[in-house]
């Protein structure tokens, strides 16, 4: 670990300036319920209903997966600062949380341009589209992004770790962000932030771009479509994968663009990565798609059906 021994120790300033830590414990910890919850049945459904065993339900249970990661890497240790008084972190620690942090917003951002290249094969070829997305495809896609976001992630950990911290150990975060770590540090970051700044690019404006010109594909296709309700079936098909790419991008550029003039948005967003955006997720796609909703009736008929 290099000559991390002249600190040992972070602070998590996140929950320190809430005049009611009760009330955020109460918040933190019933969402987290709820993310457990909702994202566990997600995939109990889209494994034992055959009705969604096709690739977008694969790539839902994908998601569904990542999101638990992702919660269960930052959310418990923002319960346990509620409940502590010192609220600090190993350096260790901190850097193994940014680690898995920065590989599933990656792997999220991966994902996400892979679904949207699912919708645009079965908007504008939905004869071919199972064997286009056959599963030998389906299962690469999702390798593939675990594996590009992981490496990722470990180059810039990598570097990171061969740091000194040897200046103030307050990060103003819920949980450790990569790009606070190097504010912290008194050897040379420009190698780490040029890195940090190439991944970036990389993950969201990569995989947004990638998005762009999928759903101009699927627009395309769409307004091609002479009949009305054949536009809107069409259109519904994807919409929840389209409410999913707004909050997840949405979120990501407001945090560039706005962090800096308000204080508190530089711990609200995180938050809303690691809390909120996990527990809508399920609720979208359970919303907005016909299929999870009918998968869902189903099985609680059976349930119901068991218990009577």
């Amino acid at each position: 670990m290099g000559n991390q021994s002249v600190l040992s120790e972070f602070i998590l300033l996140g929950f320190s300036v809430d005049p009611q830590p009760d009330s955020a414990l109460h918040v933190v910890s019933d969402d987290l319920l709820l993310t457990l919850l909702r994202n566990l049945v997600m995939l109990l459904v889209i494994r034992v209903d055959p009705h969604l065993h096709t690739p977008m339900s694969f790539f839902l249970g994908q998601l569904s997966f990542l999101d638990l990661c992702h919660s269960s890497v930052t959310v418990p240790k923002m319960l346990e600062n509620l409940l502590s008084e010192s609220k600090t972190i190993f350096v260790e620690s901190c850097l193994a949380q940014t680690f898995f942090v920065f590989a599933t917003r990656g792997t999220e951002a991966c994902l996400l341009a892979v679904m949207a290249y699912d919708r645009c094969v079965a908007i504008s070829s939905p004869l071919l589209c199972g064997q286009v997305m056959d599963n030998q495809l389906c299962i690469g896609l999702v390798w593939g992004s675990w594996g590009l976001a992981f490496v990722d992630a470990l180059i810039n950990i990598l570097l990171a770790v061969n740091l000194d911290y040897c200046e103030d150990q307050t990060l103003p975060h819920f949980s450790c962000e990569l790009s606070s770590l190097f504010h912290l540090s008194c050897s040379d970051t420009s190698t780490n932030f040029t890195l940090l700044l190439c991944s970036s690019v990389f993950r969201f404006f990569g995989t947004f771009i990638l998005i762009f010109f999928s759903y101009i594909c699927i627009v395309s296709t769409i307004l091609s479509i002479s009949s009305t309700s054949g536009r809107s079936k069409a259109f519904s098909t994807c919409s929840s994968h389209l409410t999913a790419v707004i909050l997840f991008y949405g979120s990501g550029f407001l945090s560039y663009l706005l962090a800096n003039l308000w204080f508190p948005l530089k711990m609200i967003f995180p938050l809303q990565y690691s809390v909120i955006t996990p527990m809508l997720n399920p609720l979208i796609y359970s919303l907005q798609n016909k299929e999870v909703k009918a998968a869902m009736g189903r099985m609680l008929r059976r349930c119901v059906n068991c218990f009577t």
